[in-house]
């Protein structure tokens, strides 16, 4: 292949800008192949973020470039989502390449409608995605997937995960009577909920999103400490009183080197179902300032919508069951943000390294 036309498609890429990363694709080495194949110019353009509805996207971009400059090629572009650091000493999952964690600081504030919805939002942008219900004394899940029937084993020692919506799910509340209150003590729950992660058999995940436990106690703190996470995410209310809790979960993340990708604001705006007006009865603003306090990510912002509450308790989420809807575009929004910011974390090459085995020979 001629050096120079290689030299000129890679500089007129340069020009060319990811919308959802705000780099261009050369800085961003989404490009993977500039190579000329039976005299025809082929480029290969790699995004390493959930991408389904953004590929015609940046194909289009790139193909408009070329034409500008009269160059003819075959452009391909594809998804590659990969492996990213977790905190250090913790042992990573087989099959999953990045595990993100939806915490609150507090119940109420509809983060297991927020991790339902963004697990789904990942999947229609790609991404294989799976569902833990961590929430080990309020399992939501199972009700708000629809799930059916208990537990699945194979082999007696292992849980198959079920199928809610296409997503892998795991969660404790299968495993019991759902008539029946949880009165574990604390060591009890999280030997429970370390069985429930480890024992179950994710199949090829990119992204497992774990349904954290409302709270900063021991559950949450050895969740955070002993599941390899690539990040977390922060759901809260925009009232005073949800901010004030959700900031310390924010710290508990922070000590224990887990990085915060975001902060999402639920129940921003109330939508007025007869009317459509829109109105932030709890307030306005408080999760942007507490995003800029410490200088971490607004991720976006979620109305208070009464189809979300009657989707959810149908058992399809409205990601799935209004996919067009104005809610489902703003949880389709905030998953390609996080799929871009874990794309930008370091990548883990822990799977690639050989062992090492100490012999006396």
């Amino acid at each position: 292949m001629d050096e120079k036309i290689e030299q000129k498609v890679r500089h007129l890429l340069k020009e060319v800008v990811d919308p959802n990363t705000g780099k261009d694709l050369v800085a961003s080495k989404s490009v993977k192949k500039i190579e000329d194949v039976d005299d025809k110019l082929k480029i290969l353009i790699d995004l390493d973020y959930p991408a389904k509805t953004q590929i015609p996207v940046v194909k289009n971009l790139v193909e408009a470039k070329l034409a500008e400059n009269h160059i003819e090629a075959d452009v391909e572009v594809k998804q590659n989502i990969i492996a990213h650091q977790v905190q250090r000493g913790v042992k990573v999952f087989d099959n999953v390449r990045n595990v993100i964690a939806v915490s609150s600081g507090k119940g109420g504030v509809g983060k297991s409608t927020v991790a339902a919805n963004l697990a789904l939002a990942l999947q229609a942008e790609g991404a294989k995605v799976g569902l833990l219900d961590a929430d080990i004394y309020g399992p939501s899940q199972p009700t708000m997937l629809g799930l059916k029937g208990g537990a699945v084993t194979k082999d007696g020692k292992t849980l198959e995960p079920l199928d809610g919506h296409g997503l892998q799910v795991a969660s404790i509340g299968v495993l019991i009577d759902p008539d029946e209150p949880m009165i574990w003590r604390g060591p009890l729950a999280v030997s429970a909920l370390q069985q429930l992660i480890k024992q179950t058999n994710w199949h090829d995940l990119d992204y497992l999103i774990v349904d954290m436990p409302p709270g900063t106690g021991d559950i949450q703190l050895s969740l955070s400490q002993e599941v390899p996470l690539t990040g977390a995410i922060v759901v809260t209310t925009p009232q005073d009183i949800a901010l004030m809790d959700a900031k310390k979960g924010l710290v508990m993340f922070e000590k224990v080197n887990v990085p915060i990708l975001g902060i999402i604001e639920n129940m921003a705006t109330h939508i007025c179902s007869k009317c459509g007006h829109e109105e932030h009865i709890f307030g306005e603003g408080g999760a942007k300032k507490m995003a800029e306090q410490y200088g971490v990510k607004f991720l976006g912002e979620i109305p208070l919508d009464i189809n979300i509450r009657l989707s959810m308790d149908k058992g399809e989420p409205i990601v799935e069951a209004a996919p067009d809807s104005k809610v489902a575009q703003v949880y389709k929004e905030i998953a390609r943000k996080v799929g871009v910011l874990v794309s930008e974390r370091n990548k883990d090459y822990s799977a690639k390294m050989p062992s090492i085995k100490v012999s006396n020979d």
